[in-house]
């Protein structure tokens, strides 16, 4: 089998956490030093297809929709949201590391239809965290998938986001009846409780990693504001 090749490395913002890119024929992966096993890849992303299909279909068929994207990764979840929204939706993902937006744009974009090319489409540098603080009502859906679930596995300050001051600060960024789409590795009902307490009305579903229904089973919590 044909081996991975390095082609870059860049450091995480905050506590010095080093992101790689490998290279294996036309297959990426991203993965965190020092970690076993891939944070994400172009080969598998059904469950990420899903986390914004499942988020869109909830507000697609609002007259201008907006949304947040916490983490660009290989662009999969951008270019689904893409798909499921029409011509007057703006999209702003954000993405901590300056390096994954310019792999994106230089080496990654085909795999998922290079979706940053999209004018629907406004990229922030910078922490997702920030947006949500400073933004009230801003948003008919956020989507996360900065992490492998809620905890900060790329840096820890990340565990903001899941705390019930991040997810408070998520509700107060939601429009009425917008939603909060989660993306995790697996179950955590610990976290599904603590969005109920913060006042979302949480669906969770299981989805396959792969959208040929193969693979592991990945959890997407939708947790919707009300009216």
């Amino acid at each position: 089998m044909t081996p991975w090749k390095l082609l870059d490395s860049a450091q995480i913002p905050g506590d010095g956490t080093e992101l790689r890119l490998y290279a294996r024929g036309d297959e990426h992966s991203i993965t965190i030093a020092g970690s076993s096993g891939e944070l994400m890849g172009s080969r598998v992303h059904g469950s990420e297809d899903a986390l914004a299909q499942f988020a869109c279909a909830r507000v697609a068929q609002r007259e201008r929709p907006r949304l947040l994207i916490g983490g660009l990764g290989l662009g999969y979840t951008l270019a689904a949201a893409l798909r499921h929204t029409g011509a007057t939706a703006e999209i702003v993902v954000a993405e901590l590391v300056p390096a994954v937006v310019r792999w994106n744009r230089e080496l990654l974009g085909h795999h998922a239809g290079h979706p940053l090319r999209d004018e629907r489409v406004a990229v922030h540098e910078g922490d997702v965290g920030l947006l949500l603080k400073e933004a009230p009502q801003a948003y008919d859906a956020i989507l996360l998938d900065v992490d492998n679930g809620p905890e900060g596995l790329t840096r820890r300050d990340n565990n903001w986001l899941y705390s019930v001051q991040g997810l408070t600060a998520a509700f107060r960024a939601l429009r009425p009846d917008g939603v909060l789409a989660v993306w995790s590795a697996g179950p955590d009902q610990v976290f599904a409780e603590r969005l109920r307490r913060i006042g979302f009305e949480v669906e969770e579903r299981r989805v396959r990693a792969s959208a040929a229904r193969k693979g592991a089973q990945h959890t997407v919590w939708l947790a919707g504001r009300g009216p």
